[in-house]
Order: C-alpha cells, then sequence, then structure tokens
C-alpha cells in the first residue's frame, strides 16, 4: 500500500513539473522593445515546451552574432502553418519579435517572414501577454 502510494504522488509531481516550469510572456520577454531581425537559419530546435529558431546576423557594427528566437510548441507552430521543410538552415528570413528583458541577441518571435514572402507566425505567448493588460 505504502509503495503504491509513493508510486502516486511521484506521477502527480512529474505530471505537474511542466506547468510549474512555464512562465508567463511578460516574466521574460519586454513587449515594449520590439525587434527585427534579418538574417540565416542556422538551426531549429523543435522541442517542448517551446521551439527556438536560431538566426545568423550582424550586428549595428557589422560583426556576427546569432540570436535565438523562442517560438510556441511544435504542435501549436504545425497548427500555425508551419513544417519542417519550411525552416532550412541558409534559409534567409526577417524574424520580428520582443527582446528578452535579460539582454543580449535573446528574443520571442512572433512572426517569421520567409524568402517568398509568406509571413509564419510563431504561435508565440504574446497572446497571453496582450490578454493580460
Amino acid at each position: 500500500m505504502r509503495k503504491t502510494v509513493l508510486l502516486a504522488a511521484a506521477a502527480i509531481l512529474l505530471a505537474a513539473a511542466p506547468s510549474i516550469a512555464h512562465h508567463a510572456f511578460s516574466a521574460e520577454f519586454d513587449q515594449a522593445k520590439p525587434v527585427k531581425v534579418q538574417g540565416e537559419i542556422s538551426r531549429l530546435e523543435w522541442t517542448n515546451p517551446h521551439a527556438w529558431l536560431f538566426i545568423d546576423s550582424k550586428d549595428a557594427a557589422g560583426k556576427p552574432v546569432t540570436w535565438r528566437f523562442e517560438m510556441g510548441a511544435p504542435n501549436a507552430l504545425l497548427r500555425a502553418g508551419w513544417s519542417k521543410s519550411d525552416i532550412k538552415p541558409g534559409t534567409q528570413v526577417t524574424v520580428s519579435g520582443f527582446l528578452a528583458r535579460s539582454g543580449g541577441s535573446v528574443g520571442n518571435a512572433f512572426q517569421v517572414r520567409l524568402p517568398d514572402g509568406r509571413d509564419l507566425f510563431a504561435a508565440s505567448s504574446l497572446k497571453d501577454a496582450a490578454e493580460s493588460k
């Protein structure tokens, strides 16, 4: 009996961990600091709970910089029209989003414009930030 109770408690804690770890948009990103980055996709991490898009760009001085953009979950991206075949390393894109509060070259993507002019919306948590205002 005791073993069953311990297993049940462990299962509950493991199930709750993702919801405890999830963050609000405003906790990490600043909607008052929009950013637009043009560059080349270096990689896409198609992982839960958020996918990450990495863009090789140049800063104002012309030095190379790699930007990291948080996006929605892979399932949300698929529902928003994304496909892994659209996001290949070497593809030139323009990413619109918001800077991380921690600074640096990190942001939350809102939209990614592909070379053919299509806009993919990043299924990010920005919607949550807009609803909380």
